[in-house]
């Protein structure tokens, strides 16, 4: 499973992303959403090992107050992430 696979980080002996990363996130994927404060955001970065992943991605879990929770993936490690990948992430 893509989304359940290995964490690249805070597993394995692997350091846990940077809070500041996730945050960062966190508030570009709230500002492409135009979400209101009480939609919450999970950021993870996962390493995929099916064929069909590009290694190393980062999830966005969207949690809508009444909806049912969606998954953001952007193929880049999180510290890559930017606005526009979230953008084009939303558009597929």
């Amino acid at each position: 499973m893509a989304l359940f696979g290995a964490f690249l980080r805070g597993s394995f002996g692997l350091p846990k992303p940077d809070k500041q990363a996730v945050e960062r996130v966190k508030d570009l994927a709230r500002a492409a959403l135009q979400a209101p404060p009480e939609t919450a955001f999970a950021v993870n970065e996962i390493a995929c090992n099916d064929p069909g992943c590009p290694g190393i991605e980062t999830v966005i879990l969207v949690m809508e107050p009444g909806r049912k929770t969606r998954a953001v993936k952007v193929a880049k490690p999180l510290d890559e992430v930017a606005e526009r990948d979230i953008l084009e992430a939303l558009a597929v």
